[in-house]
């Protein structure tokens, strides 16, 4: 299977440029302090729809041929795809049919309806969303925009790593988060690309470590009715995300749900920023892991989304 390379990032970051927020890379003297490193945290909890994911949704639909965006897009997603192609389709001009989990979280639900998406429950496992998936697609024609495994939206989710590594262009570790894999594959394709020598690292909660199985063992182990408050990493890796990790990435740290919680509120309250859990969990695996090698190096870390219940 072809994966994209640096050049189709680069083209993706072009034909999105118009339409996504440039986020920022912030610094905290107190984390670096803390931790005992140099830390970068590009912050896509403020890009629009509230997470990195309007960056593939985007690439992907302005990559479609007009005739094949006649009867619009569809995709399931538990939340920030869902809200991310609902808002690049509006932009398009095109309907969006989105086929959501019904325990999906309720801020994800009002986002995603609030983007003018006509949305479908289905039960809370991968064959409901399939099946469901495939159902509506029958009745509309709409093209189906898989949440993770495409390659216009790994393309597109790697322009957050391209943009950090031109601001901060001498890391010697690069951390997303990993659930389906479409933006660590993204950014691991970029930080090869740009730097070879570069560690790729990610993330991935333990109670949920289908991607840590996977990428150690060499073959694809599915997420079975994982359990962790990082809603957002509940996903099995795809055939092309895999590919993308097995080649590119160097590891995968595990992250127990009490260190999703320490990280995330450390994040929040030293930098006065809101982050959802799934955007803590890089933090919380160097936190939580016994191997220190990180110590004193300079770290840039993919804040993956900030759209999370303030309730909980």
């Amino acid at each position: 299977m072809n994966l994209p390379l640096l050049h189709d990032l680069q083209l993706a970051a072009e034909r999105i440029r118009p339409y996504v927020h440039r986020t920022p890379v912030l610094t905290s003297s107190s984390i670096n302090r803390i931790l005992g490193a140099e830390f970068f945290f590009k912050c896509e909890n403020f890009q629009k729809v509230g997470a990195f994911k309007f960056r593939g949704a985007t690439n992907a639909v302005l990559s479609l041929p007009k005739e094949d965006l006649l009867h619009g897009v569809g995709t399931h997603s538990s939340g920030n795809h869902a809200a991310a192609l609902a808002l690049a389709a509006k932009a398009a001009g095109v309907p969006a049919y989105i086929v959501m989990p019904d325990n999906a979280p309720e801020i994800k639900k009002v986002a995603v309806a609030g983007y003018g998406a006509q949305i479908t429950f289905c039960e809370p496992t991968l064959a409901a969303r399939e099946s469901t998936m495939a159902r509506v697609q029958e009745e509309t024609g709409c093209i189906f925009i898989h949440p993770y495994n495409r390659f216009e939206i790994i393309a597109g989710q790697g322009t957050a790593a391209l943009e950090l590594l031109e601001d901060v262009p001498d890391l010697d570790i690069i951390m997303a988060p990993v659930g389906g894999g479409g933006l660590l594959s993204g950014t691991a394709i970029a930080a090869r690309g740009i730097k070879p020598d570069i560690k790729v690292w990610a993330g991935e909660p333990q109670n949920a470590d289908d991607a840590f199985k996977s990428f150690y063992s060499g073959q694809i182990v599915p997420s079975v009715n994982p359990q962790t408050i990082a809603d957002g990493l509940l996903t099995s890796l795809g055939t092309l995300t895999f590919q993308a990790i097995r080649e590119n990435v160097d590891a995968i740290l595990l992250c127990p749900e009490h260190m999703i919680r320490e990280a995330q509120r450390m994040i929040i309250e030293r930098m006065k920023i809101l982050i959802e859990p799934s955007s803590a969990v890089p933090v919380g695996a160097l936190m939580s892991g016994p191997e220190k090698h990180w110590k004193g190096k300079k770290i840039g870390i993919i804040l993956s989304g900030g759209n999370t219940q303030l309730n909980l």
